[in-house]
């Protein structure tokens, strides 16, 4: 491949990664892919995945491009499926459309594909090339990579907080440490999810809503048609059954899992199931995630108080931390951020990276990877 060809192709996988990320909202549980299909240096199709159901990426570009397609070069996020699912494969589409070159970002995980698209167009005489802004392409779907890679959702635990730490009052009081917009910014964040979990806790002290309030989003809402708008799965942990049919976010009808040890018998909605996890003592956090990964949830956004906050990552669960935190002071003696263990040496404190720290109106919001193995 020459220099120019090279340069040509990672400004045309660019531009792939920039139109897979408009699906950031509404293609779960598919990946955000992106395609770009081109005839010498000029973009003759764009597309990208939508919602789950309809056209991939691919498909809407070839749409786009109509005849042009015939002896294009497509670039594409992710390697084009291979298989039939709720939509025919993605590789065949690009054969039949007289495609004469594939230039591909990162191999597809998912076992059902996992190198047989670029398989099939190799078969077919087509020219591919793989490995172009890989890491760009990988970043966006962190929960889809998760979920294949690890059997398990990509789990981000949100957290608001004053300067020296605390994050309610003794009492529970909590709302609102932060700003108007610091709630507008995790409206967003929310909305690229599967699942907002929280804890029976949580319901208790503050009784909310969670779910995803599209007007309180802004621009982002105006780039999505409104046949395609979703609500996250509100998910909570349970295990003592103190959640009832008369909490706030029992009367949105959009689907609840309520996470417990027995099933009750209380009326209630069809949207409310309960899921039951016998045993005794605290709730296996790795079981949980398991069982969600099954049921197709790749992203999971945490909303909780700072025990189960603790246990997720004591558990190794957490993928990535978001800490907004507001230019208050609210003393010693109030809740902190992780119910975690004591430690008795430095060494042993829990490593973060810090990825990203930005202003959010007047508040700080921090993004964290944690980087121990074990605490």
């Amino acid at each position: 491949m020459s220099k120019a060809q090279s340069i040509i192709d990672i400004e045309m996988m660019q531009h792939a990664i920039n139109l897979a990320k408009l699906g950031r909202f509404t293609t779960t549980p598919n990946p955000n892919v992106g395609c770009v299909l081109t005839v010498g240096n000029e973009i003759v199709g764009r597309g990208y995945h939508q919602k789950a159901g309809q056209g991939h990426a691919e498909v809407n570009a070839l749409m786009d491009a109509g005849e042009r397609a015939k002896g294009a070069t497509a670039y594409v996020t992710l390697e084009p499926c291979s298989h039939f699912g709720r939509t025919p494969p993605c590789a065949q589409g690009l054969i039949d459309a007289g495609i004469s070159r594939v230039v591909i970002a990162m191999t597809d995980p998912n076992p059902k594909v996992a190198g047989r698209g670029i398989a099939m167009l190799e078969d077919a005489g087509i020219s591919v090339t793989s490995g172009i802004l890989t890491q760009l392409a990988r970043d966006l779907n962190p929960g889809f990579l998760s979920r294949m890679e690890k059997k398990r959702p990509f789990v981000t635990v949100k957290l608001g907080s004053t300067l020296d730490g605390a994050t309610a009052l003794n009492d529970g009081t909590s709302q609102w440490i932060t700003g108007s917009e610091a709630r507008v910014d995790v409206q967003q964040w929310r909305a690229q999810s599967c699942a907002i979990l929280t804890g029976s806790a949580t319901v208790l002290a503050d009784n909310p809503s969670l779910n995803l309030r599209w007007p309180e989003i802004g621009q982002v809402s105006d780039v999505i048609n409104q046949s395609q708008l979703r609500q996250p799965i509100r998910i909570v942990i349970d295990s003592r059954n103190q959640v009832t049919p008369n909490h706030k976010m029992v009367a949105i009808e959009s689907p609840i899992i309520i996470v417990r040890r027995q099933a009750d018998e209380l009326p209630w909605p069809s949207h409310v199931e309960q899921l039951i996890m016998p045993g005794e003592g605290q709730l296996d956090l790795n079981d949980l995630m398991i069982e969600l990964a099954r049921r197709e949830i790749n992203s999971v956004w945490v909303e909780a108080g700072q025990t189960l906050c603790g246990a997720l990552l004591e558990a190794n669960l957490v993928d990535k931390v978001i800490i907004y935190q507001a230019p208050k002071l609210m003393g010693s003696g109030n809740k902190g951020l992780f119910t975690l263990p004591s430690v008795n040496h430095i060494d042993k404190l829990v490593d973060l990276t810090i990825d990203d720290v930005r202003l959010v109106g007047n508040d700080i919001r921090i993004s964290a990877t944690p980087k121990r193995e074990h605490i």
